[in-house]
This record gives C-alpha cells, structure tokens and sequence, in this order.
C-alpha cells in the first residue's frame, strides 16, 4: 500500500517517518555552499511535508563538525523502520589517494579531509541496510573540481531501493559562495500548504535553480524504472516530462558498489541454479536480520562469502566484503563478541592485501572492532578479545590517539570489578 496517491515509498499509512535534515559546509575561505541557511525554511514546513506520512520524526544537523557523530545519527534514523526522508546540502570533495567522494563537514580543509569529512560510503552504506523503497535521499550539492569530474562519470552511487532527486553543481567561480535554491524551492511550494509529488516538485526546483550547467538527478525505484538525469528528468514511467535544452541531460546514477555494511532478497537456494540469473541477496539478508531471524540471515551471508572464496579466492574484495556482512549481522543480532572475531578478520584481511593501516577501510574496520569489543558486558569475553584487539591497535591507532590507553583502562577497570565482587 503506498503512503499517498503520489507514488512515495511503500509503507502502512499509519507508519510514522523520519526525515532527516543535514547540512554542512566548511567554514571561511573553503566554503563553497551557505547549506545551513536552508534549514530554517525547511524547518518552518510542517515535519508530514518532509516524509509524506501523517506522522513524522525530524532530525536536524546543522554544521556538524565530527565525522563519526554523524554516522550515529544516520544510522539511528536507517534502523527506524518507517520511511525515510534524507536531505542532504553541503559540498563534495574527493579524496585524491583513494578516489572516495566524501561530504566536507564545518572543520573540513583539503589537507584533513579524510579525517574530518564524512565519506560519502558510510551515508550509502547505512541506507543500503533498509528494506528497498522505503527511503528517499535529496540532493543539493556543490563539487569541487575532483569530486565534480568523479560524479559526472559515476553519479552519487545511492544503489537499489533507493528513490533520488537532486542537484549537483559544479565548483562556482572563485570568491562566491552559493546557496541551496534547489532544496529551498521545495521549502517554498511545501510552505504554501501544496503538496505535489516528487518529481513534479523537483522538476519545479529545477527551474527555479542555478548552474545551468549542473547535474540534476531523478531516480524513482517505486516504479520500477531506471535513472533519469538532467532537468525535469523522467522518473519512471508515471512522470514522463522532457528535458529542457538549456539544461544538458546528466548521466544516469549507477548501482553502488558493496557498501562496508549489509546492504539489503527472497531467500536464496543453496547453490543459485546455473541458467537462472542470480539474484541480489542482501534485500532478503536483511528482511530476515530486522525480522529477528539472525541464523537465517547469518547462513545466506555463509553462502554467499564460500561462492566469493570459490570464485575469487580469500582475501579477495568480494570475500571480504561478505566478512563485512556477516561481522555487521553479527551487530544486528547483538553478538558483539562475533562481531568484534569478525572485524577483526577483516581488518588483518585487508592488511594482509597490502592495504595501508591508514587507508580508511582498514581504519572502519578496525574502529567497529573496538567498538564491539566495548559493547561486551562480559569481563571474562572481554579479556579473551583484548590481546587480539592490542596487536591490531598497535599496527591501526586510528584516527583518535590514545586508543591502546583505552583498551588499558578498560582492562584495568574490569579487573578492579572483578576483585571488588
């Protein structure tokens, strides 16, 4: 049953939504986009504007300046199983090592963008979790000249399931700073008490934004249909409009590659039959992780991490990316002792790979280790994951110093509650 005669995402129409508002941009010199000045507007509509659901939830981020606190937040409101509404301002910058597109954040300046830039994998790969067309990302972005180059060859890469409207420009004219007249123009028709459907809406913000020469992007998986780009774009069949001429047509966003989390498929054979097409696993994966079924869940992961071992060999990026899976259902079936064995696989995986204790996978995966090693309220679990944790800590500090005085001090700390019981 759908929400309303528009065609937004499935759900009961009693199912409360979420929305959720970030907007971030450096500040001085590097700010390319004044993206907070938005949310006022956007705030002053009522919250059921934002999520097309009688009742809704509104989560605002104006500025953030930490990177991991973010991702908290998105991936709180990504485990909340009603629709979800993500807008999105602020500017893209590339990491030039790794070539990861990343959103700059309030402390962000090019020499740390990789430590105080949100990457742009973490947002997809929350959002990839969700049960497919329950979630619908809006745009309004500004690129800086790597980033802007990346995303006019490969598109934003949001994936399956996933409803998306939005603009991306491209770096402005030395000294000027833009302002996010897209999502503003949504702000402005929902303020008048009118509420037409996305794409209509979007393609009323296309007009009424600025360069011409940016990309808009229209994405409505409800319907089934691919990608259309560019102005008044197509989003499936059910909105046809076409493409004005001042306004060159964007290239289509592709599917996202394996974010670092499950992402989300009816149940899948033991062995997939060889001339029936295979089918993505992780929508079923994940149906049955949020439905309580963990064993089931955990033996699809199996599965499909023994076709990768089988295929590509161990420590290949497609069997690390099934450990990956299968170390994140551990979290969602709140075994944090797995989860943390898991992590830690993958992190000694891709160090074995030749990847550097710097490189931001090895970082994530050996962050979420800590992390789940923290989550065990057993001492005696505790103290069988430490030494493991200290010798990958000793080769991966992190981004945070002092990460081995925290293993320490816990240590210590559970070794004064046992003497005390």
């Amino acid at each position: 049953m759908v929400i309303n005669a528009q065609g937004d995402n499935q759900a009961q129409p009693a199912e409360p939504g979420t929305a959720l508002l970030l907007a971030a941009a450096p500040a001085g010199k590097g700010c390319l986009i004044d993206a907070p000045a938005v949310l006022p507007a956007l705030a002053a509509v009522p919250p059921s504007a934002l999520t097309g659901t009688a009742a809704a939830t509104v989560v605002e981020l104006a500025d953030p300046v930490d990177p991991q606190a973010v991702l908290t937040r998105i991936r709180t409101a990504a485990a909340l199983p009603g629709p979800l509404y993500v807008y999105v301002t602020g500017q893209l910058h590339l990491d030039p090592r790794q070539r990861l597109l990343h959103l700059a954040l309030a402390r962000t300046t090019p020499s740390t963008l990789r430590y105080t830039a949100l990457p742009w994998h973490w947002l997809t790969g929350e959002l990839a979790l969700r049960r497919p067309h329950t979630t619908t990302v809006v745009l309004d972005l500004v690129a800086d000249p790597s980033a802007w180059q990346h995303v006019r060859a490969g598109g934003v890469g949001l994936g399956h399931g996933i409803r998306l409207f939005g603009r991306v420009a491209p770096p402005p004219p030395r000294r000027t700073v833009l302002t996010s007249a897209y999502l503003k123009t949504y702000a402005d028709v929902w303020r008048t008490g009118a509420r037409p459907e996305l794409p209509h809406l979007h393609e009323t913000a296309v007009k009424h934004s600025a360069p011409v020469d940016a990309l808009y992007l229209a994405m409505d998986t409800t319907f089934g249909a691919g990608a259309g780009a560019g102005a008044g774009a197509g989003t499936g069949t059910a909105t046809p409009a076409p493409v004005p001429a001042a306004r060159p047509a964007a290239p289509a966003p592709p599917a996202a590659g394996p974010p670092l989390s499950i992402p989300p498929i009816p149940p899948v054979p033991a062995a997939p039959p060889a001339a029936a097409p295979v089918e993505d696993p992780h929508p079923a994966m994940l149906a049955a992780a949020q439905a309580g079924r963990h064993d089931e869940a955990a033996a699809i992961a199996q599965h499909w991490e023994r076709t990768a071992l089988r295929a590509h060999g161990a420590g290949s990026p497609q069997a690390i990316h099934w450990l990956e899976v299968r170390a994140d259902l551990a979290r969602l079936a709140q075994d944090p002792s797995r989860s943390c064995t898991l992590w830690t696989e993958v992190a000694r995986a891709r160090l074995a790979r030749g990847e550097s204790a710097t490189d931001e996978d090895v970082e994530a995966a050996v962050d979420r280790a800590h992390h789940q090693w923290e989550q065990l309220a057993d001492p005696a679990a505790a103290r069988a994951h430490a030494a493991a944790l200290t010798a990958l800590r000793r080769q991966v500090e992190g981004r945070r110093p002092g990460a081995l005085e925290a293993i320490r001090r816990r240590l210590e700390a559970l070794g004064a509650a046992s003497a005390a019981g």
